[in-house]
């Protein structure tokens, strides 16, 4: 058992990853994590599945180390792997299975003796509000009943890490909230890493944010680090319609709503066009506006 003085630590330190066809998926990234929730944003390809898979030991770095509470998960890989929680974006189930056997299953799989499994796999259920289909086959849940019984394999072992990917794909507005507020509930001491494309899961949880692009970390910060440096950089302009495709050739927008008196306009400029308003950054516009800094900068070093 960890004591207060010793909190958990994950650390990865100039992870690679080079698949077949010489493409690396990863490269030169480091990250030190403690207790809390960390987003994990980036497009699609950026990395984010790859460097999951590295830390629950699926696959290995090509290069560089990662290390948990100090073990080396090269060498010693059930060092992390007795105690961690992890629930993949392609999560399968057994058809014929129903929800209790499922559980009890990997419950068995993860080392949970019979008893302590029969009441860990009750309080899952209550939990992910599938008590009441507790005893029907898997086959016949919905996807978002399938995903709600892939978080409670997840937290079976009551890990000290987790990983979940695209957690809330599939979910509807008020099991979303549920999953959220479960993940900030749980955070308080164990490591949680969130990968999504949804802004607003990672808003409402993460104590931390990382973006990934290409394989690279382009940030790594509280929120409110990522929504200062997005201040004073978004403006709302009110066009009209016939202006808007112009207007996307020249600015970033992120968000555009038709009304009476035109089309307003989100966009993202160091200087605003003429009649433009400025607005409170949002995560989301904090997030584009580093992905297209990071981008500007690397165009601009590979034109050196």
């Amino acid at each position: 058992m960890r004591g207060a003085g010793n909190p958990l630590q994950l650390i990865i330190d100039k992870a690679g990853k080079l698949y077949k066809g010489k493409v690396w998926a990863l490269r030169n990234f480091s990250l030190e994590l403690r207790p809390g929730v960390l987003g994990l944003l980036g497009p699609n390809g950026a990395g984010k599945t790859t460097l999951m898979n590295i830390v629950a030991t699926i696959t290995r770095a090509t290069e560089g180390t990662v290390t948990w509470n100090g073990a080396d998960l090269t060498r010693e890989p059930d060092a992390v792997r007795a105690v961690l929680g992890y629930l993949p974006q392609d999560f399968g189930v057994y058809p014929n299975l129903n929800a209790v056997e499922f559980l009890e299953y990997f419950a068995a799989v993860k080392g949970l003796d019979a008893s302590s499994a029969r009441r860990r796999i009750d309080e899952l259920l209550q939990l992910v509000n599938l008590a009441d289909v507790r005893k029907r086959p898997l086959g016949g849940y919905s996807g978002g009943m399938r995903q709600r019984i892939g978080i409670a394999q997840a937290l079976l072992n009551d890990p000290q890490l987790l990983i979940v990917d695209e957690p809330t794909a599939g979910l509807d507005p008020e099991e979303r909230v549920r999953f959220r507020n479960l993940l900030s509930d749980l955070s308080g001491d164990r490591i949680v890493i969130l990968s999504t494309h949804i802004v607003s899961d990672v808003e409402a949880t993460a104590t931390e944010i990382a973006l990934i692009s290409g394989g690279t970390l382009v940030a790594h910060a509280p929120p409110e680090d990522l929504l200062r440096a997005a201040e004073g950089r978004v403006w709302e302009w009110v066009i009209p319609s016939a202006e808007l495709g112009a207007a996307k050739q020249r600015y970033q927008i992120s968000g555009a709503v038709r009304r009476a008196d035109g089309v307003h306009v989100r966009l993202l400029a160091e200087c605003a066009p003429a009649g433009a308003v400025p607005v409170a950054a949002t995560l989301e516009d904090a997030y584009l506006h580093c992905l297209s800094t990071h981008r500007a900068q690397r165009a601009e070093a590979n034109a050196r």
